[in-house]
């Protein structure tokens, strides 16, 4: 009787709540088809790399306010998934017994409802504070360092000091399913053992000065639950990093990023420095070589700038500089970090470091950061160069085009016959690559762009995917995406 009363009131409170409040809807359908080639570089020892696949996604952006200082938003994604693989039927169960597909490691990225973001947002009367709890996006600068989805809550302070001070707090990981915090508990089905907490902490300050609009802002993550010799990143995440990657136990950045605008000339900005802590020794590389050898101290730094001037009403010419830190010993010394976790928005290039992953987003594996053969994301390691242009001959019509020059900060060994780093040959000539982009407006709210692009590998980069240079084919991508927004 209890349980009916509940539920009654529940339904009752729900539609009170619907009749009362006014819904904006919006979001976005896009569907990709993408052809991928030759990302081992020829590699005989690896299959065939020549993929063609088709990825749709259908998101939708929901808000129910009930006044202008109370909402609640969610934004959810139906549809989604990749044509002809993942519209069937779950055959891994999470207890680990085998079968097909996997649907991307049970995170429901196929024709299923997967909710992104869902939280409360309410502004205090006559006061210039808003605050969110919830599930939401969390990200700093350009998303080089963190771009993802948390649980947490989020305070905005408006016209106080400068235009936003911001403040947040997220529950990163809840250890062994939410169910202890303690040290040692009996192994979940998973084998972890540690079940305590990962906590993230942000600080970002806004304004503008004359032209400059800017970003101060700083961040501090600690997990917690080291004793089992496993971290959260990047021992629990679905997928794989990049090989020889440091196991973040605490993580404090300092940044400043913005955008400049005067008159032809567009700039965005950005410079991170990172300092932290692995305190897991390990002894080796680990299976897949997941893990950096280090002597527990972590640091790198990022360097971004984007220019670009309006020539003339149809064309512009700009152009991009990109530099992070790498580790000049993956076998000991201090660990390298360029960020805590991102789901691969950041975009330079369409082969090199364009990858937007499934397990973040829900989307598919593009570039060479994909966690198959496992590159670079963002500029990790990486130095490049890059001189574009874009020309806009009729209207609705864009063509884009650029060059991309890319070197390793930090010079990258080859593997040994155990697959571990071998600093008898290194190389710093990451490679060169040719990007292209053309869009065209059906609609105000329709687009169709083709796009592509041709990487040319430098001995480094063979080194960094298959541990040898010798194998150096080019490897090119073409994607087609047509794009509703609504």
């Amino acid at each position: 009787m209890k349980r009916l009363i509940s539920t009654l009131f529940v339904i009752l409170f729900l539609s009170s709540f619907i009749y009362s409040a006014d819904f904006k809807v919006n979001g976005v359908y896009t569907a990709w088809a993408q052809s991928q080639h030759e990302f081992w570089f020829g590699n005989k020892n690896k299959p065939k790399y020549n993929d063609n696949y088709v990825v749709q996604m259908l998101r939708f952006k929901v808000q129910a306010a009930v006044n202008e200082h109370l909402r609640v938003v969610t934004r959810f994604d139906m549809a989604q998934g990749w044509w002809g693989v993942d519209n069937a039927l779950r055959s891994v169960q999470r207890t680990g017994e085998k079968g097909g597909s996997a649907l991307f490691d049970f995170k429901d990225t196929n024709f299923l409802f997967h909710v992104d973001q869902a939280f409360v947002e309410f502004d205090l009367p006559s006061k210039p504070l808003t605050f969110r709890v919830g599930r939401m996006w969390y990200g700093l600068g350009n998303k080089l360092m963190v771009d993802n989805n948390y649980d947490g809550i989020q305070a905005d302070l408006k016209g106080v000091i400068g235009k936003k001070l911001s403040l947040s707090w997220a529950k990163v990981s809840e250890g062994t399913d939410g169910i202890s915090d303690e040290k040692v508990v009996a192994p979940d089905q998973r084998g972890f053992t540690d079940a305590r907490d990962a906590d993230l902490l942000t600080l970002n300050f806004n304004n503008a000065f004359k032209c400059i609009n800017y970003n101060v802002y700083g961040m501090y993550y600690r997990d917690a639950s080291t004793a089992d010799a496993n971290a959260y990143v990047p021992d629990h995440l679905q997928f794989f990093k990049t090989r020889f990657s440091p196991q973040i136990t605490q993580l404090t950045a300092l940044g400043i990023s913005g955008k400049i605008k005067k008159g032809k000339i567009t700039a965005d900005f950005e410079a991170d420095y990172l300092t932290g802590k692995d305190d897991i020794k390990n002894t080796t590389h680990g299976a897949k070589q997941m893990w950096d050898i280090n002597d527990g101290t972590l640091s790198g730094y990022n360097i971004y700038f984007k220019l670009t001037h309006a020539t003339s009403d149809k064309l512009s010419l700009g152009g991009v500089f990109g530099m992070g830190s790498g580790d000049d010993n993956l076998n000991g010394g201090k660990g390298n970090v360029n960020k805590l976790r991102t789901s691969g928005f950041f975009y330079i290039t369409e082969v090199w470091e364009d990858s937007i992953m499934p397990d973040e987003e829900g989307i598919t594996p593009q570039g060479l950061g994909a966690p198959n053969v496992r590159g670079y994301r963002e500029l990790e390691n990486t130095t490049i160069v890059q001189l574009n242009a874009t020309l806009k001959p009729i209207k609705n019509f864009s063509l884009f085009a650029s060059y991309n020059y890319i070197k390793a900060t930090q010079p990258i060994p080859k593997w040994d016959a155990n697959g571990n780093p071998d600093y008898s040959a290194t190389a710093t000539d990451l490679g060169q690559e040719i990007d292209f982009r053309a869009t065209y407006k059906i609609y105000k709210e329709l687009g169709f762009t083709l796009r592509g692009g041709y990487f040319m590998p430098g001995k480094a980069a063979g080194y960094l995917i298959n541990g040898t240079d010798a194998f150096q084919d080019a490897a090119w991508e073409l994607k087609s995406t047509l794009t509703y927004k609504f």
